[in-house]
């Protein structure tokens, strides 16, 4: 009996671009590190060579041995306490709040009309000018601290998720419609995925918006919280701690913006982008 013959199947070539050509190019092993390395070195050689006057900005080495002091001593370890607690609180009341307001006015039109003019309004007047009135309301102590902190934190989340709710292309929302899908499945299938990049880019501001709320409520009449150390290394003249201040500051949203950073890539894996 014959067996019919039966063709390969034809292999196929992938011959898409891979974007080299005109792409960012291969991966800096390290880049994130690259640019504060550098200002890093320019701060040594400047002190080392005595350019940099040292009552007016201490030598690396200086801060580094003014920090390991100031961890064995226990100072650094309890201010950095109090402040993460800070900028954890006021970080999580924005959030949730940002994400509820932009919710309520991005899948509403009612909901955008009553709710987008005030976050505006908000958006144009600076926590600071806040201050004097949240005090009246919820006096010196730590509800103040945290709802500044929160202030500065939703209007980012808010501004960016309410964005890329109202950018979704109406061609999502007319399959939506073509398959039937409910408002709940649309919303959780379509809306919400589609909404993910505009968080991530405001929860990145948000990020460094509670470090620079933290700076500003830490100074005033706190008690603990590197703010604190650094108010009071300034009443006498401890430049040096001031720096380690700042340099804690810088690593708590350098190191929180990379988290943040990082879960984006991996929430968002199915989207391709420049960067990958």
């Amino acid at each position: 009996m014959l067996v019919p013959k039966v063709d390969a199947p034809p292999v196929v070539t992938d011959v898409r671009p891979r974007g080299t050509r005109l792409g960012l190019g291969r991966p800096i092993p390290l880049a994130a590190l690259v640019g504060v390395a550098l200002i890093v070195g320019v701060w040594s050689v400047g002190s080392a060579t005595g350019f940099i006057d040292p009552r007016v900005l201490s030598a690396p080495w200086t801060v580094l041995t003014t920090g390991s002091e100031l961890v064995a001593d226990g100072r650094l370890g309890g201010h950095l306490a109090v402040s993460l607690t800070r900028a954890a609180l006021g970080l999580s009341f924005g959030i949730v709040a940002g994400v509820a307001l932009a919710l309520a006015a991005g899948l509403s039109r009612v909901g955008d009309a009553v709710l987008d003019g005030p976050i505006q309004v908000k958006r144009a007047i600076p926590n600071l000018a806040l201050l004097p009135l949240l005090i009246l309301w919820f006096g010196i102590g730590e509800e103040m601290k945290v709802i500044t902190i929160a202030l500065g934190v939703f209007i980012p989340i808010y501004l960016h998720t309410h964005n890329g709710l109202r950018a979704i292309d109406s061609r999502y929302v007319e399959l939506a419609e073509t398959v039937q899908l409910s408002r709940r499945q649309f919303v959780r299938r379509v809306i919400l995925p589609g909404a993910l990049p505009g968080f991530f880019l405001g929860l990145r501001f948000a990020v460094t918006g509670s470090m620079l709320a933290l700076v500003v409520v830490e100074q005033v009449n706190a008690t603990a919280g590197i703010g604190y150390m650094m108010e009071l290394a300034r009443t006498y003249g401890q430049t040096e701690i001031i720096l380690v201040g700042l340099v804690v500051y810088g690593v708590l949203g350098y190191s929180a913006d990379l988290g943040v950073r990082l879960l984006q890539r991996k929430v968002l894996s199915w989207r391709r982008t420049l960067e990958d």
